[in-house]
This record gives C-alpha cells, sequence and structure tokens, in this order.
C-alpha cells in the first residue's frame, strides 16, 4: 500500500508540473537546427556533452558540406573531426556519425529508422538520441528523453530515486501521459536551465518552489 500511495502522490505531483511547466513555456520544442530526420540525429550526437548553441553554430557548415547520410557515410574523416570539433569528443562523435549514417544506407535504405529497436542498432545511439530523434522527425512518443537536467529536476521533484537514465526513464513514463513525453523532456531542460540551476538553484523564484522536496526557502538549507 505504502508503494501505491507514493506512486499516486507522485504522479499528483508530475500532473501539477506538467501543468506549471505548460503554462510557463508553451511553445516548448527542440531547439537544434536541423531540415532531416538524418541531420537531427547528428545534431542529437553531437549535442553530448555540448550545448545545443554551440551545435547549431556547427551544423550549418557541416551540413553545407555533407548534407546527407551518403554524404556523411563516404566523408574523409579528418574532415569531419575538423568541422565538429567545437563540440568536444570529436573524434568518437565523427566515428559514431560515420558508422551510423554507414549503417543507415546499408541496412535501411539511406533513411534513418523510425523503430526505437532499429535505431538503437546505430553506433553512438542510445535512447536519449533515439527517443529525440523518434519525436521531432517522425512525432512518435517512444519514451521519455533523459539529460542531465531531466535527471538532476526529476531528483529534485522526488519523482525518482534513481541515478541511471533508463530507470529514470522508466519512472517517469509511469508519471507522465505519453502525448507529453517528449514535451514534458523539453520543458524540464527549459526549467532547469533557466530556474533550477546545477549549483545555486534559484528556489526562491522558483514557480514550482511549493511543491518541490528539494526548495531550500522551505528547508532554510
Amino acid at each position: 500500500m505504502a508503494i501505491v500511495r507514493r506512486l499516486a502522490v507522485r504522479k499528483q505531483r508530475a500532473n501539477e508540473v506538467l501543468v506549471r511547466l505548460k503554462r510557463r513555456y508553451p511553445n516548448a520544442t527542440c531547439t537544434l537546427h536541423y531540415e532531416t530526420p538524418v541531420q537531427l540525429l547528428v545534431a542529437t550526437i553531437l549535442s553530448a556533452q555540448c550545448t545545443d548553441e554551440r551545435v547549431n553554430q556547427v551544423t550549418p557548415a557541416l551540413f553545407a558540406r555533407f548534407p546527407d547520410a551518403a554524404a556523411l557515410a563516404t566523408a574523409d574523416i579528418r574532415e569531419l573531426e575538423n568541422l565538429i570539433k567545437p563540440t568536444g569528443f570529436y573524434r568518437n562523435k565523427a566515428r559514431h556519425i560515420q558508422g551510423a549514417c554507414r549503417k543507415i544506407l546499408s541496412d535501411f535504405g539511406g533513411q534513418v529508422p523510425k523503430e526505437m529497436s532499429q535505431l538503437l542498432t546505430l553506433p553512438g545511439v542510445a535512447r536519449k538520441t533515439a527517443n529525440v530523434v523518434l519525436a521531432h522527425a517522425y512525432g512518435i512518443n517512444a519514451g521519455v528523453t533523459v539529460d542531465t537536467h531531466v535527471k538532476r529536476v526529476s531528483h529534485r521533484l522526488g519523482l525518482t530515486e534513481h541515478t541511471d537514465p533508463i530507470r529514470i526513464e522508466r519512472d517517469l513514463i509511469e508519471l507522465i501521459p505519453q502525448p507529453d513525453w517528449e514535451h514534458w523532456s523539453i520543458r524540464l531542460i527549459y526549467h532547469g536551465r533557466e530556474t533550477c540551476t546545477a549549483r545555486n538553484p534559484r528556489c526562491h523564484e522558483c514557480l514550482l518552489r511549493d511543491i518541490c522536496p528539494a526548495n531550500t526557502t522551505l528547508t532554510g538549507s
């Protein structure tokens, strides 16, 4: 019974968070710039350990030079590395991008697949990247994207006790209606950047302060 009550409390809190964040960020959407599913896939791979703003500074030149999976698959790896170098971890990212594009050509007819299981076979693609691609390229809410902001804010709101992104995603899927899964993530990311920052969160001006267990203005910590 205690587990059932705890889940009910979390669902109620998550629903209130969703209502408030929808009001605060009514037009929340993916901030990565792209024109095609493969460009979104590449941009999302580049966004690992990097800001979307920095990625958006890099991708215009990248996509002008290598606009599609065929071009990326056959790109000179050193040129590809140089183009994406500002995003960090550029050697691994270049290898993943090229490997993913080659597999897209060899296994999926040149099209980014629309199935989670197929996306996860691509080099450099885990559930976070796959969820972003499915939601924003194809309108498919297959899961909840868990990045550092979603992880941090969900913990502070008492919606999960886990640290592993897959287990956090499972917890959030239980709490959030499926049509809101991806935009829940985006709104939590906005909130994490603007208010619930990693250091010195601005609890005194947070629109969730009265329902957040980690609110320092209530605990006095």
